[in-house]
């Protein structure tokens, strides 16, 4: 959990900076591959601009999908690993987990904010859809967890 905000005085506020800048430079080290997931997603969203982007009817990526992929990539606990990145017929950006047949996860970004999710971890299956607003919501974050500890 990350706290800003609380301060008032100057020193507070350069404090919440620096630590957001820490914060941005020790998941650039610690996460292998974030640039590349970034510049990958940049490609995407130019790429998948337009209607039909596929050839075969797909709806374009907005900015606002784009904004918020880039948002949600950025939300990623610190350590964790990082997924693949692509693009949706219906106009989501998709990153994916894929350490084995039985142990995947796959979230989908919207542009109405919402993250839905699928996984298998072995025998187990999770999905569902959740609000994002900058947070990666608790049950993405606990499988994610989950596959980078396996």
């Amino acid at each position: 959990m990350t706290c800003t905000g609380g301060g008032v005085s100057p020193e507070a506020r350069l404090i919440e900076e620096r630590l957001a800048e820490s914060r941005s430079n020790l998941q650039d080290s610690v996460s292998l591959g974030r640039r590349d997931v970034e510049e990958r997603l940049y490609t995407i969203a130019v790429e998948c601009r337009k209607p039909n982007w596929d050839g075969s009817g797909a709806e374009p990526i907005s900015d606002a999908t784009h904004s918020l992929a880039h948002s949600f990539l950025a939300a990623l606990p610190l350590g964790s690993s990082m997924p693949t990145v692509g693009a949706e017929p219906d106009g989501q950006i998709t990153f994916e987990w894929h350490r084995s047949a039985h142990r995947t996860l796959s979230v989908s970004i919207d542009p109405e904010r919402r993250v839905h999710y699928s996984a298998l971890l072995g025998a187990s299956r999770m999905h569902g859809e959740e609000p994002f607003f900058g947070e990666i919501p608790e049950p993405i974050v606990n499988i994610i967890g989950r596959l980078d500890r396996f």
